[in-house]
């Protein structure tokens, strides 16, 4: 049984979906393990994971709508606003989606659907760079 593990640094703009399937393939054709998991791990409470379509981007717009009406900034509605009124909106919308993806690897290749992509889903309205923890292991 073999592991590797990495992290990686992804630059965010603002609020929204930031694809890394690229840079997750990446990890994953640099070690020599042919079957296995991947697991990806995000760090923080105001930006999460999702696999999700990455052929239309019409999907992750009505994505990031959707969000904006499920935890709106509104500074009446709630009482923690350390980091401004996006601080809870954000912690809401990692609440209800995840920090970890589990993704299979067989015969050297993540098994990811034909129009599946790894996405950081951030939460923030100002640019972070978000750390992403790989931890890939099988043999």
């Amino acid at each position: 049984m073999r592991q590797a593990l990495e992290h990686l640094h992804v630059g965010t703009h603002r609020r929204g979906l930031v694809e890394i399937t690229t840079e997750v393939s990446e990890f994953v054709d640099r070690q020599p393990i042919d079957n296995g998991l991947l697991t990806v791990f995000c760090r923080h409470t105001s930006a999460s994971l999702l696999i999700q379509e990455n052929a239309d981007p019409s999907v992750r717009r009505d994505l990031e709508r959707y969000f904006e009406t499920v935890a709106p900034e509104d500074p009446n509605r709630y009482e923690h606003d350390t980091e401004g009124p996006d601080d809870m909106p954000a912690h809401l919308r990692t609440a209800l989606t995840q920090v970890q993806l589990a993704v299979p690897l067989e015969n050297g290749r993540l098994v990811l659907g034909s129009w599946q992509g790894i996405y950081v889903f951030e939460h923030r309205r100002q640019p972070h760079t978000r750390d992403i923890v790989l931890h890939l292991i099988g043999q």
